[in-house]
């Protein structure tokens, strides 16, 4: 019996001093690794917000850097131990791939939004005109966008789309400058009606002063001239500055007697100055 322990303790002796000096190594590298990874992640956060990246971002780009650096500890670790960690990284390559090509259009307007919340195209509050909507961004989310239009309709859409065409960011001057059309008759005076417009808009407080807003023909149809109005504003006082100057131009051209020709029954005139 005192030699069979005598056996087990030499054993267990060079079992200790095979493993010992790795293990040990090991320890060390592992707490050595966490605080590395600690203070990269640290001066990650300090680089990030000395750049001004987006908030929304932030946290996430974090948690990857943390989780990468930590996985490439864990096998770095591994490895000084001795445990073999080729088909480790064999069945995470495979699984990765599996999950790319399942998650192919996800991962897409997953990067996406990457590439927003970093070059940040617009941001929350913009009015923007994506895909032929338009309306008020209110969320950037990782995968989407949400917008919501002047009708009080939220729009859902995947930022791949929104990376695929072309964004209109009508808040990124701080002010737009609005496209009206009225119509006159071919008989009235240009430089009249143009100046009734101009008086019009000029008394409108949510009409910029600077740009001055602006009158012009756009075309010549078969029974009027149409004329493009060009007030500028701020974007949130769109659809206020649009409804008022329609109502404020007609009640003048009511006030000024200028005529509206109609389709029906058009008749040969002469051609105002």
């Amino acid at each position: 019996m005192p030699e069979d322990i005598t056996q087990y303790w030499e054993s267990f002796y060079q079992i200790v001093i095979s493993y010992a000096p790795p293990l040990l190594k090991a320890i060390a590298v592992l707490l050595i690794g966490l605080w590395v990874i600690k203070k990269v992640v640290t001066l990650a956060r300090k680089t990030m917000e000395a750049a001004s990246f987006s908030p929304d971002l932030q946290p996430f780009l974090l948690s990857m850097v943390d989780i990468g650096l930590k996985v490439l500890l864990v096998f770095s670790v591994a490895g000084i131990v001795g445990i073999e960690t080729a088909s480790f990284v064999a069945v995470l390559a495979a699984a990765s791939f599996a999950v790319g090509l399942a998650l192919q259009g996800s991962l897409g307007n997953f990067a996406a939004g990457v590439i927003i919340l970093i070059f940040r195209p617009y941001k929350v509050g913009d009015w923007v005109e994506v895909s032929d909507k338009f309306g008020k961004v209110e969320e950037i989310q990782i995968f989407n966008t949400l917008i919501v239009t002047p009708g009080r309709k939220t729009l859902i859409i995947p930022n791949g789309q929104i990376i695929d065409n072309i964004v209109t960011n009508l808040s990124r001057k701080g002010f737009i400058r609005m496209e009206l059309e009225v119509t006159m008759p071919y008989a009235e005076s240009f430089p009249k009606v143009k100046e009734i417009i101009l008086e019009e808009l000029r008394a409108m407080p949510d009409v910029l002063d600077s740009p001055e807003p602006e009158v012009g023909i756009i075309q010549y149809d078969s029974h009027s001239i149409t004329l493009g109005v060009r007030p500028y504003a701020y974007p949130d006082k769109y659809w206020d500055v649009s409804f008022e100057a329609y109502e404020r131009i007609k009640a003048a051209f009511n006030r000024n007697e200028i005529k509206v020709a109609y389709s029906e029954g058009v008749e040969m005139g002469d051609i105002g100055n």
